[in-house]
């Protein structure tokens, strides 16, 4: 995604980035074995039998819900048009009327917010970013889902809520153990490099970090105009943003996610620091200057030997008609560093408003959009995949060469989720500390002072931030 990356780390980070209503009184559905929730519950229950199809689930929803309507609040995203595009069929298969409202992510959260605390309930269905779900989910904005997603009627077997990649399920859509959301769209970071170079050179793409900055001082002025790597890197959210790809690998962080303690003079931080300022000194010159978008022209106009960034991405590098090494370029996994493997991990979800009076049309609309059934549907039709299943299917694999790798890097991205870190620090002045944080790794960057020195500084502004 880049999911409209400036936005998404503004708002509250990332990449990479990368909306809703169904029954009731404004409570949670109550939804029990027998499907009845808080519409249609002057209806016969739903038996899971008769949805063992899609066709017959679209049969039953009609006979429950026929002229429901449910409105939506969406941010205007590559997802939401795919899912535009298979509205129709859906209206005319379950009889819900879909009313969309789409808007620019950065007045979404507000427009929802809005609406929850003025207790509007305008909205059905919500689409949430990952990184909001913490707070969505300890205000009570958005519907717990687990008793939909274990209800055989309501949520028939080949919607099929396992295939979801890992790191989307449970790193973007839960709260405190319970899921608020059913992951549409997402991303995560990994390499393109220049298989043509690599091949002239006899070279194999990293491995591991020190493989990768190896790589870098190799390639960087090898070739007429060539340098070793091309990232994001523009003094504040970017250049911070920038030092997160490469952070938790080697075991750094900016905050201890379990005590909140400061961490930017950390050994392990201060290691990850002097690595990015290392890896860019193999940048084009005005690396400092690089969003996303310069990054990606850098490496697609044939500037750099590699680039480490988006996998929402890899469409533009692949795409013939914008990039000048579409037909050279191979992937790999973020490298492994002296902590492990990572892998930065973003997205979005849809999620119920607690306020919605058409809890399960809503819980039907978002169970058809993001069901294996529709998956391919949803994918070929511009939407991001979230998917096992659509990462190994091989008519989408052979055009997307990326697939397998973007896989991967996900499983990597799985192994924070694991560790119950999320990649983009919960805080709720985030934006202040990543703004902060940029500022002294480009400090460092440029040399106006040392990775020391800049860490220590960046400790302090961090903690009056914080408050520690």
């Amino acid at each position: 995604m880049v999911r409209n990356a400036v936005r998404l780390f503004v708002l509250l980070l990332l990449v990479l980035s990368l909306a809703a209503c169904s029954s009731g009184n404004g409570n949670a559905t109550k939804t029990g074995g027998n499907g009845e929730g808080s519409q249609g519950g002057d209806k016969p229950p739903v038996d899971a039998a008769s949805t063992a199809t899609l066709e017959a689930w679209g049969k039953a929803m009609k006979e429950r819900y026929n002229g429901a309507e449910i409105n939506l609040a969406f941010a205007s995203h590559p997802s939401t048009e795919s899912f535009q595009k298979m509205t129709k069929d859906f209206e005319a298969l379950t009889g819900i009327k879909v009313r969309w409202e789409v808007m620019e992510e950065t007045y979404l959260k507000n427009k929802q917010l809005l609406d929850f605390t003025g207790k509007t309930g305008t909205y059905d269905v919500l689409m949430v970013d990952g990184f909001w779900m913490s707070e969505y989910g300890a205000k009570k904005v958005v519907e717990p889902l687990d008793d939909y997603i274990a209800n055989s009627a309501l949520t028939p077997a080949w919607f099929d809520y396992e295939d979801i990649v890992p790191a989307y399920r449970n790193g973007i859509s839960k709260y405190d153990g319970k899921a608020y959301g059913i992951p549409t769209a997402g991303e995560t970071r990994f390499i393109a490099y220049r298989k043509d170079l690599f091949e002239k050179y006899g070279k194999q793409p990293p491995k591991t970090m020190d493989e990768f900055l190896g790589l870098a001082k190799f390639f960087n002025g090898k070739e007429d105009g060539l340098y070793g790597v091309s990232m994001r890197a523009q003094r504040g959210i970017h250049a911070a943003s920038g030092l997160m790809t490469v952070m938790y690998n080697f075991g750094g962080g900016f905050i201890d996610q379990k005590t909140g303690d400061v961490t930017m003079t950390d050994s392990k931080t201060k290691q990850a620091m002097q690595f990015y300022v290392d890896l860019l000194k193999n940048a084009p010159k005005d690396v400092a200057s690089y969003t996303h978008e310069e990054a990606l022209s850098a490496f697609t106009t044939g500037k750099a030997a590699m680039w480490l960034d988006a996998t929402a991405l890899a469409t533009r590098i692949l795409d013939p008609s914008g990039s000048q090494v579409a037909d050279k370029v191979g992937f790999a996994p973020t490298p492994e560093g002296p902590a492990g493997k990572a892998s930065a991990l973003a997205g979005w979800n849809m999620s119920i408003s607690s306020l919605s009076k058409n809890k399960e049309a809503a819980w039907a609309f978002i169970v058809y959009m993001n069901s294996k059934e529709k998956a391919k549907d949803y994918v070929t039709g511009g939407g991001v995949p979230v998917r096992t299943s659509i990462y190994k299917d091989e008519e989408l694999v052979a055009k997307d060469s990326s697939y397998p790798i973007q896989l991967e890097a996900l499983n990597d991205a799985n192994v924070l989720v694991e560790q119950g870190i999320s990649w983009i620090p919960p805080h709720e002045k985030l934006g202040q500390i990543l703004d902060r944080v940029g500022y002294y790794v480009s400090s460092a960057m440029s040399g106006e002072m040392t990775v020391d020195q800049a860490s220590e500084k960046a400790q302090k502004e961090v903690e009056d931030i914080v408050g520690k």
